[in-house]
C-alpha cells in the first residue's frame, strides 16, 4: 500500500531525511513518530508528492508520486500540521469546493460525499458556521473532512491533534481508529501517547534515519526515551 526506498532529502547541506525504507500494508494504523525536527513533516510531503526526493522514490497504491503526482492525491487523503482553511467559508462549502477540486463533478454524487464526510467527521453541529468562526477542534474535524471527502483508501495525518485539549485529543483518536477499520493510515506525532492509543505500529525517525520500526508495545516509551535521546 505505502512504500519507501532509500527516500532522501536535503535542504542545502542539511540532510532531512536520510535513506528511508519502510512498507505499510493494507489496513494499518502506523504512528510515525520522532521529536521537533526529526523528519516527520518532510517525510509526509515526500509521500504525498508536495516535495520531490533527492535520492530513492516512493510508492503510494503502486504509483511513484515523483512521476504521478496528480494520481497519487486522487488516491489519498493529507491533512497537513497547519491545516489550512479558507476562513470565510462555511463548512458544507468548504468540503463542496474540496470534493470540486478533487474532481468530484457529479453534483448528486457530490452531495452525496460532503454529507457522508460531516457524518464521519462530527460536523453536523457545526454546519451553517464559517471556518473561521469554529474552535481548533472542529477546525481539525472540518480539515479530516476535507482529506476523507473523496473517500480515499490512504490517508495520511501530519501532527493532527496539535493544539487539541485531552478530550479533543481522546475523540480525534476514536475518529482515526473507526476509520482504521476500512483505510492504511499513517499519523505523524512526538507526543508518544497519543500514538499508543491509536496506533498498532510504530516508526520512530530521529535526525531524518529510522532508528525503531516494530509493533506499538507496552515498552514502546522506554524505547522511544532511549533511542531520541542524545548521548
Amino acid at each position: 500500500m505505502i512504500r519507501a526506498v532509500n527516500l532522501t532529502k536535503r535542504f542545502g547541506a542539511r540532510t532531512a531525511v536520510e535513506s528511508l525504507c519502510f512498507e505499510i500494508p493494507v489496513g494499518q494504523i502506523v504512528g510515525f513518530l520522532g521529536p521537533n525536527g526529526a523528519g516527520k513533516t518532510t517525510t509526509m510531503r515526500l509521500l504525498t508528492a508536495y516535495l520531490p526526493a533527492d535520492e530513492g522514490r516512493a510508492e503510494i497504491l503502486g504509483l511513484d508520486p515523483a512521476d504521478e503526482p496528480v494520481a497519487v492525491r486522487r488516491r489519498l487523503g493529507y491533512l497537513a500540521e497547519n491545516n489550512p482553511l479558507y476562513d470565510e467559508l462555511e463548512v458544507t462549502e468548504t468540503l463542496d469546493f474540496t470534493a470540486r477540486l478533487r474532481g468530484l463533478r457529479d453534483d448528486a454524487e457530490r452531495a452525496a460525499k460532503v454529507r457522508a464526510a460531516i457524518k464521519t467527521c462530527g460536523l453536523k453541529s457545526v454546519v451553517g458556521k464559517k471556518a473561521g468562526e469554529l474552535s481548533k477542534g472542529f477546525r481539525q474535524r472540518l480539515g479530516l473532512a476535507q482529506a476523507l471527502v473523496h473517500d480515499p483508501e490512504v490517508l495520511i495525518l501530519d501532527e493532527p491533534t496539535t493544539g487539541l485539549d485531552p478530550n479533543q485529543i481522546s475523540e480525534f483518536g476514536a475518529l482515526i481508529r473507526e476509520l482504521g477499520k476500512r483505510k492504511t493510515i499513517i499519523i505523524s506525532t512526538h507526543i508518544l501517547a497519543q500514538a499508543a492509543d491509536t496506533c498498532s505500529r510504530a516508526i520512530i525517525i530521529h535526525e531524518g534515519r529510522i532508528v525503531h520500526d516494530g509493533p506499538m508495545e507496552k515498552n514502546i516509551d522506554e524505547t522511544f526515551r532511549r533511542l531520541t535521546t542524545h548521548s
